[in-house]
């Protein structure tokens, strides 16, 4: 149900300067060289369901919009960057290990559907035995499979599981239509697939039609992304091998930087230099953290769908590359990737139907509290679901 909270200006203000901090604490020297490992995409996914959960407790669950403002703008850039790196990571696991149909769906699939089965009859039974809620049979069956037709935020099991249906139609097409040795066909595929079938009469919501119309292209994008990597070589060598290889390409340049290294000798002018150049990266990153928020407040939201997809899927860029050329890494942020998936599955009916902290405590403590509780959920919550696929029956 809707929460009340008191003075929600002040409440959001006390939860920023805390997470900030928390961030900050974290926050270390990245310790890899790849341009794009799985470190990253885990730190990646932690933005993206910290996005969603911010966004769904400040515009879906609080009656006043005003608490988590603004972090509660970025929901569709948390959906579109998630399901990107699905696609991503996917398709350079595909090219480095050669799996038939049998094993993806073992390996990959089954991932998806066990924490997922097991949330879904964790809460059939709590909703009937505790809160007396009844469900149709064709919607427990259709819900037990993962198709989700609508998302009402109070009468669906889970109303973000409309989100599990277009991701598991691409898991399922995925091994079928793979091709490793031009990826980048993939893309292709998936994309013009995706748009053809959007256009039949699905028997969805108008408002989870919208959904899908508006983040559909988020997942091709990341399989053409990693075919652009596979292209150069990514997939088979680290980055600093390729860039070792480059260098030896460039004898020249190198040379030329040899020298100059040598004429470096200790003064002002070189510390200076070297100054500048710090405060030159470090005014780059602030300018583009500074886009970011400038298209994440300006999204698009109320005019047409293309053109929010755009700014979405260009906001999603600009913070890829701003992962990217980041010396940091946040190891919070990495956590919260880790179990992005599992928090997915059990954060909206947790608050939304089972809330004990929000009736209680002041909303900047209660979501300190639920942050700190769905990271123990969702650990126990994947401990449990990976001993049972390594079940010798499901071999």
């Amino acid at each position: 149900m809707p929460i009340l909270i008191i003075d929600p200006l002040v409440s959001t203000k006390i939860f920023i300067a805390i997470f900030v901090l928390g961030l900050l604490w974290s926050l270390r020297r990245k310790n890899y060289a790849e341009l794009f490992p799985p470190r990253l995409t885990q730190e990646l996914k932690g933005l993206a369901i910290l996005a969603v959960v911010f966004s769904h407790v400040g515009y879906f669950l609080a009656t006043d919009h005003r608490f988590l403002f603004p972090l509660s703008i970025l929901a569709g850039v948390g959906v579109d960057l998630f399901l990107f790196l699905s696609g991503y990571g996917l398709t350079i696991s595909a090219l480095k290990n050669k799996l038939s149909a049998g094993k993806f769906y073992y390996k990959y699939f089954l991932k998806l559907l066990i924490p997922f089965w097991l949330v879904t009859f964790c809460l059939l039974c709590l909703d009937f035995f505790w809160l007396h809620l009844v469900y149709t049979w064709p919607y427990i069956i259709r819900s037990w499979f993962g198709i989700f037709t609508r998302a009402d935020l109070f009468l669906d099991i889970n109303s973000p599981f409309w989100f599990l249906t277009p991701l598991l139609f691409y898991y399922l097409i995925f091994p079928w239509i793979f091709c490793k040795q031009h990826p980048w066909l993939t893309a292709v595929i998936i994309y013009v697939g995706s748009y053809f079938v959007l256009q039949l009469n699905l028997p969805v919501s108008s408002g989870v039609l919208d959904l899908y119309q508006l983040h559909f292209l988020a997942f091709p994008l990341g399989v053409a992304v990693a075919a652009l990597f596979s292209k150069f070589g990514y997939v088979k060598d680290s980055l600093a091998i390729k860039r070792g290889f480059i260098f030896a390409k460039l004898k020249p340049l190198v040379g030329l930087e040899i020298i100059l290294a040598k004429l470096r000798t200790p003064g002002v002018f070189w510390q200076s230099l070297k100054i500048i150049k710090q405060l030159a990266y470090y005014a780059v990153l602030i300018g583009w953290l500074g886009l970011i928020g400038y298209l994440a407040y300006h999204s698009g939201v109320g005019k047409s769908l293309g053109t929010e997809r755009l700014i979405s899927l260009i906001t999603v860029g600009l913070i890829v590359g701003f992962f990217v050329i980041n010396k940091f890494e946040s190891k919070l942020l990495v956590w919260f990737g880790f179990y992005a998936y599992e928090i997915y599955l059990i954060h909206w009916p947790l608050m939304s139907r089972y809330d004990f902290l929000f009736k209680w405590l002041p909303g900047w403590l209660a979501m300190i509290l639920y942050l700190g509780l769905f990271l123990a959920l969702a650990g126990g919550l994947k401990k449990i679901s990976d001993k049972i696929q390594r079940l010798k029956i499901l071999n």
